[in-house]
């Protein structure tokens, strides 16, 4: 997930309801493997979760609206600016 906080939005608060998302949220779910969140030199951060299965990944997508700590989080995000995408891994034998 790619996004830029909203206008205004305190950079501190950004990171402090990110890690409550990471531990409260992110890490309960079953099939994530890793989760890291880094920023760009001109504003723009990005979340990128690693997940054992694509079906792991979209039951966690069912079960993120309705989590307070993913509020929390989105609070800050500008809605306007999120993009998700999603990426398989390629088998290592493949040519």
């Amino acid at each position: 997930m790619r996004f830029r906080l909203r206008a205004g939005a305190d950079e501190g608060s950004f990171r402090e309801a990110d890690a409550r998302l990471q531990t409260g949220f992110a890490y309960r779910q079953p099939g994530l493997a890793r989760r890291t969140t880094a920023r760009s030199e001109d504003g723009e951060w990005i979340v990128i979760d690693l997940w054992r299965s694509a079906a792991d990944a979209a039951a966690c997508g069912v079960r993120w609206d309705g989590d307070p700590d993913v509020a929390r989080f989105m609070a800050l995000v500008d809605p306007a600016s999120v993009r998700t995408e999603r990426y398989l891994e390629l088998d290592a034998t493949e040519s």
